[in-house]
């Protein structure tokens, strides 16, 4: 795992775009501070820029650094949560401008991944992470089920859990400051 975690990295800093395992679905991501990067992503989901992309991060601390405020409530949820869950929060902060959304929020992710952790945590900040399809296109189950374009289309393919078989994407979750919420996707 060493070897791979050191690859991504390697390809994220010189600011290319990964294919790798999640704790859902394979994804692809980039450095979520580099908006070059970001925009490689969009180009290569063909997706519109105005549809906000989640961020992976290693712990409460990176959080911290991401989003002005954790609403107590999300912070509940993170604690309690028993399959992988996105928040959406509002101020964004310390990421790259076309990956937050027009109202300023940012959903964004603690894997429970050994692989997303040590990568977050070496690359010491958020890592885009969108599912491994053209928009609009079903996401992609299993590695062999991605579709060339993406193989192609990104600078590494990380080499672990390619016959793992994901069933579903992470919940995702609106909270806002002033304590409203909103389920997104169950």
């Amino acid at each position: 795992m060493q070897t791979e975690i050191n690859n991504a990295l390697k390809t994220l800093k010189s600011g290319g775009i990964i294919l790798y395992p999640t704790d859902t679905v394979w994804g692809i991501g980039c450095d979520a501070t580099n908006p070059e990067a970001v925009k490689k992503i969009y180009d290569l989901k063909q997706r519109e820029d105005s549809k906000a992309l989640i961020c992976l991060v290693a712990d409460d601390r990176m959080l911290k650094n991401h989003v002005a405020q954790i609403p107590k409530a999300a912070q509940d949820i993170i604690d309690v949560a028993e399959k992988p869950t996105t928040i959406i929060y509002d101020q964004a902060k310390n990421l790259a401008p076309n990956l937050i959304a027009e109202d300023g929020s940012i959903a964004i992710r603690i894997p429970d991944d050994d692989f997303c952790f040590w990568l977050t945590r070496k690359l010491n900040g958020a890592l885009v992470s969108t599912s491994a399809n053209i928009s609009g296109a079903p996401t992609p189950k299993s590695f062999k089920e991605i579709s060339a374009d993406i193989l192609n289309g990104v600078d590494y393919v990380v080499n672990l859990q390619k016959e793992k078989i994901c069933n579903k994407p992470s919940s995702i979750i609106k909270i806002s400051n002033n304590g409203v919420f909103k389920i997104i996707r169950e």
